[in-house]
């Protein structure tokens, strides 16, 4: 019997022993081809999914590799069944392939005319498809090349996209870099990205996927549109693209709901992109207005519906996603693979705090006790009203009030995800509230004010889940979420992990209200964070 932290079963499940002194080293491992289903406190489940083992090879990562990872972890023999099946699954990315033929188009080509055959007779794909060249080859028509890849995806052959790209207007950018320079993951992110010439760069909050999207463009040197997630990121990007790289305020347009400007490099919302007006979406043309070489989709997992839509017609352009992690809790991250781009760099977490890039950061879970009376509206409240009522529950109130008296003086954001608790939050604290219903201006203000050190404390809802940067923020207290949201997690803890001018620690409470649904959901929530190697500390209340 082998003694590794790893139990691989036939089911593709695997199992992680977390007290297993490798159990970091297998976690790291296993993640680029394995997605975390479970993580309570000794095992963690695993699962290795054909779409993690596609984005993995797609990244560079091959069937050997793999395989190597689950033998040399595991305690006991792998089944030879499920080795075979990850290294023909693995193998399956790049049999069908999609090129560009000087006689005849766009054209679908696979490894061999059984497998053509195969593909042709499905319904969906069928219509996509236009006349057979031979045997091995078929015309796709261009505007169908999204469509193309997301059908084919589904039914387990997913497309290497050869086809190459139209080079757009040309515009020249540059990186400025007087006083700073590229770090080696974000150099080698961009060139992952320009080798496989669309994709998904994955990089914690705080390690500069701004700069990856600016070196891009650098690489790029043409007109490019950005698509944020909401106003003040746009302004965020804007900043930094003048602050890093040689363009200036005349080159750069907002495409909002504030501001209608259509420059060489434009920053749209996906709100305004995504707006029907009489049935329509008018912002439609922002995307026909240019010739575009690029596009970058900032937090690419939040991607609305009909920015998939609209993403499966520009598959002749480049096309960045940035994120700091690609899950997404309505299961579509196969449409980000096909019509986005397969993930092509993925920094693990701890690796770049282990070198400084990210804040280190420890987790702690508090735990409250409902009174009485609330349990007993808790018990005879509606299922989706349950959550509520526990989320927002009484007792975490003075959890706050102990937290925010045992870290006076640093800077700290209490987060939540219901309206009239976090108001209850800031007038109790006297700390400003920031919502949806702030306007942009006085949102700017805010933030702006917490980053000099003017306010240490700032409520705020799920408008700060993303994209904004606050980097001096040492301490997070989440009061309620949103359900069982992992990305949310991941996100409101990324708030945290700038680096401090101080070299401290983060610090992220989540507080939580013991034998309910809230309970429920904290522990879905933090499986992406426990797949990134981190791990909550459980606190009792009463023991603050």
């Amino acid at each position: 019997m082998l003694d590794g932290p790893l139990i691989v079963q036939s089911d593709k499940t695997v199992l992680l022993d977390v007290a297993h002194p490798q159990a970091g080293l297998a976690r790291a491992a296993l993640a680029p081809f394995a997605e975390l289903e479970r993580a309570p406190e000794h095992v963690h489940t695993y699962r290795i999914t054909p779409l993690a083992l596609w984005n993995a090879r797609a990244a560079g990562f091959d069937a050997e590799t793999a395989v190597d990872v689950l033998e040399r972890f595991s305690r006991f023999p792998v089944p030879q069944a499920l080795l075979v099946d990850v290294a023909e699954t693995m193998a399956r990315y790049g049999r069908v392939r999609l090129l560009k033929s000087p006689a005849h188009g766009l054209v679908l080509e696979a490894d061999d005319a059984a497998l053509l055959t195969e593909i042709t007779r499905h319904k969906k794909i069928r219509p996509l498809l236009g006349q057979a060249i031979d045997d091995t080859t078929i015309a796709v028509h261009p505007s169908e090349r999204g469509r193309v890849k997301q059908e084919l995806t589904k039914i387990g052959w997913p497309v290497d996209d050869r086809a190459g790209y139209v080079d757009g207007e040309s515009h020249p950018i540059a990186l400025d870099t007087e006083g700073w320079q590229l770090r080696d993951y974000q150099q080698y992110a961009t060139e992952s990205f320009w080798e496989g010439g669309s994709g998904v760069v994955v990089l914690p909050c705080g390690a500069g996927k701004t700069i990856v999207g600016a070196a891009s463009m650098a690489q790029a040197q043409t007109t490019t549109l950005i698509l944020v997630t909401n106003t003040v990121a746009g302004r965020q990007w804007r900043d930094e693209l003048l602050r890093r790289t040689t363009l200036t305020p005349e080159e750069i347009g907002e495409y909002s709901g504030e501001r209608k400007e259509i420059r060489p490099v434009t920053i749209a919302t996906y709100q305004v992109v995504t707006r029907k007006t009489k049935g329509e979406y008018r912002a439609l043309e922002l995307f026909d207005s240019r010739d575009w070489g690029l596009i970058i989709y900032d937090e690419v997992h939040l991607l609305p519906a009909p920015v998939f839509r609209m993403a499966a017609d520009l598959q002749s352009r480049r096309r960045l996603g940035l994120t700091a992690t690609l899950v997404r809790e309505d299961g579509r991250e196969d449409d980000v693979f096909s019509l986005i781009g397969p993930k092509r760099y993925d920094a693990p977490w701890k690796e770049l705090e282990m070198a400084g890039y990210i804040a280190t950061a420890e987790c702690v879970e508090v735990r409250t006790t409902m009174g009485e009376e609330e349990r007993m509206v808790y018990a005879t409240a509606e299922t989706r009203e349950r959550y509520r009522v526990a989320a927002t529950s009484r007792g975490k109130l003075g959890v706050v009030d102990k937290l925010l008296a045992r870290h006076e003086g640093q800077q700290t954001l209490i987060i939540g995800a219901y309206l009239e608790q976090l108001e209850e939050i800031a007038e109790r604290t006297g700390a400003p509230l920031v919502d949806g219903t702030t306007s942009n201006r006085k949102r700017e203000e805010a933030f702006d004010k917490f980053r000099r050190g003017e306010i240490r404390t700032l409520v705020v809802s799920k408008v700060a889940n993303f994209s904004i940067d606050l980097p001096e923020a040492a301490v997070g207290i989440q009061v309620s979420g949103t359900f069982g949201s992992r990305q949310e997690e991941a996100q409101r803890l990324g708030r945290l992990l700038r680096p401090k001018a101080n070299g401290g620690e983060a610090l992220f409470y989540t507080v939580v209200a013991r034998d309910t649904l809230d309970a429920e959901y904290a522990m879905h929530r933090q499986r992406f964070l426990a797949e990134q190697g981190y791990a909550y500390r459980l606190v009792d209340a009463a023991d603050l």
